[in-house]
Parts: C-alpha cells; sequence; structure tokens
C-alpha cells in the first residue's frame, strides 16, 4: 500500500534527512520525499500497521528537526 502526506520542512537538506529516517521506520518498504511540492509517498510493507507505522515514521521525522513534520 502506498499513502502521500503533505509534510512541513524548510530547507532540502532537512528534508532528505527526513527522508531517510522514514526509510529506517520499521513497516516503511520505500519513502520519497518532494521538497519543493512538500509531498511525502510512503510504501508500507505488507500487513504493516499504516497508523502506527506513520506515528513512529513522524516521531522518527521529528528527531531530525522540530520543524520537520508530516501532516496527519
Amino acid at each position: 500500500m502506498t499513502k502521500t502526506y503533505n509534510v512541513e520542512v524548510d530547507c532540502p537538506n532537512c528534508a532528505l534527512k527526513m527522508e531517510d529516517a522514514i526509510k529506517g521506520t520499521p513497516g516503511v518498504a520505500d519513502a520519497s520525499l518532494n521538497f519543493m511540492t512538500l509531498r511525502l509517498k510512503v510504501e508500507f510493507e505488507e500487513d504493516a500497521d499504516e497508523k502506527k507505522v506513520i506515528k513512529e515514521a513522524r516521531k522518527r521525522s521529528r528527531k531530525v528537526d522540530s520543524d520537520c513534520d508530516i501532516i496527519l
């Protein structure tokens, strides 16, 4: 399953770090963050609980920078 989310991020470097943090989240098969459109595309692993996974991804992205966020 693939879902798209809006994100808040201030710079391209933070966007890359945020994308890497999300890719490392258990339950995420792949992720792609477009800084220009502020959109995040997440491909979830089969049988992953999307709500739990995205909450963890959101927590990890906030560790990159407190201004980074996935808008749910």
